[in-house]
């Protein structure tokens, strides 16, 4: 299991308007989502705990970059922990600040193809269901208010977009 590095300082900085102001700022190592194709039309979510949200929500695949990591290092074998699946093609589909006014961090987004069916392989802090749905039913849920999660839900918008279902 790897280590979860993240820092908070104190900065005093020089805001574009010439006041000075000190803010708190959470660094983060960054951070790779992707979106599991499992078929032309359909796509793996998981249900994953999380306490700090009070429960389960639905999310794409996705963990922080380890030392040494590339982005799709980190997608790849996100995919392969949680999703229980191994990508033949990764497609990079762009990155997003997750909470840009108090942390630096960036996730890197991912769709991922030609997937070949491994075991999964959890860690101790980590209470995953897999999901199977058609990403036209993933999308209907992120506008219903169902797939609440900020980096599934443009995961999943950058993946349509990506695969021709979405102007």
């Amino acid at each position: 299991m790897s280590s979860f590095r993240i820092r908070a300082t104190r900065e005093r900085v020089t805001l574009p308007n010439g006041r000075v102001a000190e803010l708190d700022i959470v660094h983060h190592p960054g951070a790779a989502a992707v979106v599991p194709f499992t078929s032309e039309s359909d796509v793996l979510l998981i249900r994953q705990y999380r306490h700090a949200a009070g429960g389960s929500i639905l999310e794409v695949p996705a963990g922080k970059l380890d030392p040494g990591d590339t982005p799709e290092i980190c997608a790849a074998r996100e995919l392969e922990e949680e999703g229980g699946y191994r990508a033949g093609r990764l497609e990079k589909l762009g990155w997003i600040f997750t909470t840009p006014g108090f942390t630096d961090e960036i996730i890197h987004l991912f769709a991922a193809f030609d997937l070949e069916r491994i075991a999964t392989r959890h860690e101790d802090d980590e209470v995953i269901e897999l999901v199977h749905t058609s990403l036209a039913e993933a999308l209907d849920w992120i506008w219903r208010g169902q797939l609440t999660d900020a980096k599934s839900a443009m995961a999943l918008l950058h993946a349509a977009r990506f695969v021709g279902r979405l102007s």
